[in-house]
């Protein structure tokens, strides 16, 4: 009878870049909070604050539409994408 290998699972590490804790510009930190976090963070608290302010759009849920604190976020643009938003914020992040 042939012996069966074991596959040995290799654990999934998270990526250390993604991980590592990043102070938001004021502008951001209106909105995120002034304490540095992950992006992975940093973007959740973001969605909570669209979400809870209802800025999606009506008509297309992709779309975010900026209030006061996310024009100065957004380049002074009214209405971005998601993934638009995401290079955004990213220029917001030291």
């Amino acid at each position: 009878m042939a012996e069966k290998k074991k596959k040995t699972v290799k654990e999934k590490t998270p990526n250390s870049a993604f991980m590592k804790a990043m102070k938001p510009s004021v502008a951001l930190a209106k909105i995120v909070g002034n304490e540095p976090l992950p992006r992975s963070e940093m973007t959740k608290k973001l969605w909570e604050y669209i979400k809870k302010n209802n800025l999606q759009d009506a008509k297309d849920k992709r779309n975010i539409n900026a209030d006061e604190n996310l024009l100065a976020v957004f380049d002074g643009k009214k209405q971005v994408s998601m993934f638009e938003m995401t290079k955004l914020v990213n220029k917001h992040l030291s």
